[in-house]
């Protein structure tokens, strides 16, 4: 695949999107510990489900500006008015489900914070607070667990692949393929396993 800046990227990266690249390049894999952005991207991962991340993406500002800035204590207390208001933007994924799991999750997301401390002192717990890499897999032992455990927790949209497609995005998994610029990426303390 040709690249303008001649740099070798994941295949998944559309060099046609400036978006899909700046976000591969500066976010994708690198190790998030700031409970908003865990959550945010909680909430885009599980909108994902059935469509692809480009698209999802390519929404993003407008889900940020739709769900308060992805204020955490904000969308648990979202109720039917606010869930219609939602399910009415043409700006955004309008699936009803969907944005009621991002409330569910939400208030579940809280209460993970009060018995953990933060969100990403749990999120981090699973793997003693180390990055895993892995290259080509959708799923795994890991986002097995973690999802079943979200689950019995509350949360919805959480399956497997979802879990492991979000530990990617937020660096717990670096998965950027071989000849990737950014595989093996050294100052994220990647370990393979």
């Amino acid at each position: 695949m040709e690249w303008a800046d001649g740099k070798i990227r994941c295949r998944w990266a559309n060099p046609k999107n400036e978006t899909y690249i700046d976000y591969h390049d500066r976010e994708w894999g690198i190790p998030v510990y700031d409970d908003q952005k865990l959550f945010e991207m909680l909430v885009l991962e599980s909108f994902q489900a059935g469509l692809s991340w480009e698209c999802v993406l390519n929404k993003r500002e407008s889900f940020r500006k739709a769900f308060d800035g992805f204020d955490v204590e904000k969308v648990r207390r979202y109720d039917e008015k606010q869930v219609n208001r939602l399910r009415d933007n043409p700006d955004i994924i309008r699936n009803r489900l969907k944005i009621r799991a991002a409330v569910t999750n939400a208030d579940v997301f809280c209460q993970i914070q009060k018995e953990w401390g933060s969100f990403s002192d749990y999120l981090w717990h699973w793997t003693e607070g180390k990055v895993i890499f892995e290259q080509g897999l959708a799923s795994s032992d890991l986002s097995d667990r973690m999802s079943s455990d979200l689950k019995k927790r509350g949360m919805k949209f959480v399956g497997t692949t979802i879990i492991y497609a979000y530990m990617q995005a937020v660096g717990v998994i670096c998965s950027h393929e071989e000849g990737c610029f950014l595989e093996h990426r050294k100052e994220t303390g990647a370990v393979k396993v």
